[in-house]
């Protein structure tokens, strides 16, 4: 997967996961891919939520060493 931006919102609590991600995803071009790596459980159905609702793409997601991993394509 060819990722354009990598954002580490690990340690950090909800809303800031998303707030960084709206950030990242608005400095991005349609088709461009974004990596969440997050550790706050609530990341996974917020960010999958978000994605959906903003209308871009969850490509994937897993869990490594209790961190979140999510990539996520702009529309």
């Amino acid at each position: 997967m060819d990722v354009t931006k990598v954002i580490d919102a690990k340690g950090l609590a909800c809303p800031m996961p998303i707030v960084r991600t709206k950030k990242a995803m608005d400095e991005l071009e349609s088709g461009q891919i974004l990596e969440v790596q997050a550790t706050d459980k609530g990341a996974k159905s917020d960010l999958t939520a978000w994605a959906k609702s903003s209308g871009h793409e969850l490509l994937n997601f897993s869990e490594e060493n209790d961190v979140f991993l999510f990539w996520i394509k702009k529309s």
